[in-house]
């Protein structure tokens, strides 16, 4: 009897950090098979998600300090966005201001977390999130 296809994960990262989307990517192909599209804004991201034939991703990891369009600006156009609202969004930004962490849940961000500076605890938080929203939490089925 085969074996089932590996899953593979579209993941949408948008981040304007070169260095941080690095130690994110790296993060994420230690865990598997994982389609990564980054932008460096929410303008750009926008773009990507309504572009006709895109694939629609199964998580979106956002800053949210970009220019163009920051990720709260962003966040509360997706999540008022009749076909964008059931990507899980997860922030992942340096700022542990309390008024960002309440902006970002009342914008109905899924998760919120802050960027570990050590490049372990960096590792791992990203891990963390990607092991949770793309293997353990269920998901929409595609199409």
């Amino acid at each position: 009897m085969a074996s089932a296809p590996a899953l593979t994960y579209d993941v949408l990262l948008v981040e304007d950090d070169a260095a941080d989307a690095m130690l994110i990517e790296e993060a994420l192909s230690e865990r598997g098979s994982r389609n990564l599209i980054q932008v460096t804004d929410g303008v750009a991201a926008l773009e990507h998600l309504r572009a006709p034939g895109s694939t629609r991703p199964d998580l979106i990891v956002l800053d949210l300090n970009m220019p163009r369009m920051n990720g709260r600006d962003l966040l509360q156009i997706l999540k008022n966005d009749e076909d964008l609202r059931t990507i899980p969004v997860v922030v992942l930004t340096t700022s542990s201001a309390p008024e960002d962490i309440s902006g970002a849940y009342h914008s109905r961000a899924n998760a919120y977390v802050t960027k570990p500076v050590n490049l372990e605890e960096f590792e791992r938080a990203v891990q963390s999130i990607d092991s949770f929203y793309l293997d353990t939490a269920a998901r929409l089925p595609r199409g």
